[in-house]
């Protein structure tokens, strides 16, 4: 990519085409790549969280065991996620899938208890943020335009898909031999690596060995561009507030079903229902939206869908069957799906590229941890509350947030302001000396300043 940025900004032409956004060789390894990767942990996960419930018969654990592959966000997912500026995008991306490879390899010997499966769980996804902040930082330089935005769509689709398809086959498998997900989920790591050293060029590290400061400034850094800017601010509230709600139905599925089934269904099907709902409402979302309408009709749709999505899961206060639980989560995917990608795609174009991975980061990290933190928090109070209940109210306060956060968005001349700020630090060539030996991260007249000398025209 050249250090020139294109104006990215919504327009009233149409979409891009999938055709298109494939059309770019190292998009399709990268897309593989995570797809398989994806699709064994999502499998892994369902197995664990459903053999903790049948062990323990706690929804807490349950939700624990769930929740687990939160922690490393939480714990340091935005310094981690920095590591990913110091080395090339691809070869953190290798690094990290080998790593995952080798600890699930271990965690599927036979006979460990399922703590120390746990433990193991929670190390290997501590390689989760530099890999998904590498790869979050790489597609900007593979698409641009709104094939960037179609691609993130893409990208967030497959995501679900293989939630889909993980917890579908995880909660099968894990009836039968649960080692046998983890070994699977191995196997897809290895594949990703495969796929990403063989088929995304090198790239050189966005940030210069000379020019390294300390890693938790670096990772400070990440936070003040996210924070001090109002536009990225604005994103980061508003994406934060969809995951705090939309993650709760997934999370309490397998108790959810075992206590609701009431012998329509199965308490298999009815879990299974309900933690696919979301992500197949998701891909619907994600295709649809993001084909049958324009840029400046999905950023107008941006806010409505924001708001919406939570107001989908209220009714299940009056506690209705599985299945209709379900149709609401899937509802509740789709409208999340519809305002997620271009939320992403507006965030990329108001974000200097010296900052990509560490802004990711945060980004990331603030995802897992509302995530996690939420399914911890509604599964404990369901442990004194019915669960309907519980997530019915969870999920009107969810609308009061979104209503909120929309109120507060800023106007088109700060978001083109911003938009415009980061095209012009991204074409600025790069600097001979230091720019901004204060080393601040920026605020919002010039969030990029300070990290001149540290982007570099990728080729």
């Amino acid at each position: 990519m050249e250090a020139t940025v294109p104006d990215e900004r919504p327009s009233t032409e149409g979409p891009a085409t999938f055709r298109e956004v494939f059309a770019q060789r190292e998009f399709r390894a990268v897309f593989v790549a995570g797809a398989l990767s994806w699709v064994g942990d999502y499998v892994a996960k369902a197995a664990v969280t459903l053999l903790v419930f049948q062990q323990t018969r706690s929804v807490a654990l349950s939700a624990a065991a769930f929740a687990v592959s939160f922690l490393p966000w939480l714990l340091g997912g935005p310094v981690l996620a920095a590591l990913a500026e110091r080395y090339a995008y691809r070869r953190v991306m290798v690094a990290c899938d080998l790593i995952r490879m080798a600890l699930m390899l271990l965690i599927a010997i036979p006979a460990l208890p399922y703590q120390a499966v746990l433990l193991l769980i929670f190390a290997a996804t501590l390689a989760n943020p530099p890999s998904q902040a590498a790869k979050s930082a790489l597609i900007p330089q593979l698409l641009t335009g709104d094939r960037l935005v179609v691609g993130l769509s893409l990208n967030s689709s497959v995501g679900q898909a293989a939630q889909v398809v993980g917890y579908v086959f995880g909660a099968a498998v894990a009836a039968i031999d649960p080692e046998v997900a983890l070994l699977f989920n191995a196997a897809t790591f290895g594949l990703s690596a495969l796929l990403v050293r063989l088929g995304v060029r090198n790239r050189p590290a966005v940030m210069n060995p000379a020019h390294r400061s300390h890693l938790l400034r670096e990772t400070r850094q990440g936070f003040g561009i996210v924070f001090r800017t109002p536009v990225l601010r604005a994103i980061a509230v508003l994406v934060f507030s969809a995951m705090l709600f939309s993650i709760v139905p997934e999370g309490l599925a397998a108790a959810w079903a075992n206590d609701e089934s009431r012998g329509a269904v199965s308490a298999g099907t009815a879990q299974a229902a309900i933690m696919v709902a979301n992500p197949v409402g998701f891909i619907l979302g994600g295709l649809l939206v993001s084909r049958l309408f324009g840029p400046a009709r999905r950023m107008k749709l941006m806010r409505p869908l924001a708001v919406v999505a939570p107001l989908v899961l209220v009714p299940v206060l009056l506690d209705p069957p599985p299945l209709v639980v379900a149709l609401l989560a899937a509802l509740c995917g789709f409208a999340v799906a519809g305002m997620l990608p271009m939320a992403n795609g507006l965030f990329v174009q108001a974000l200097p590229n010296g900052f990509r991975a560490r802004a990711f980061g945060v980004m990331a990290t603030g995802v897992q941890v509302i995530q996690g933190l939420a399914v911890l928090v509604t599964g404990v109070l369901a442990e004194r509350f019915p669960i309907p209940v519980v997530v019915g109210l969870w999920s009107a306060a969810g609308v009061v947030l979104m209503a909120v956060a929309t109120l507060r968005w800023p106007d088109r001349q700060t978001v083109d302001d911003a938009i415009a700020a980061a095209t012009a630090a991204n074409a600025a060539p790069p600097a001979g000396t230091d720019p901004a030996s204060d080393g601040t991260a920026g605020g919002t007249s010039d969030p990029h300043a300070g990290d001149g000398h540290r982007r570099h025209a990728v080729t």
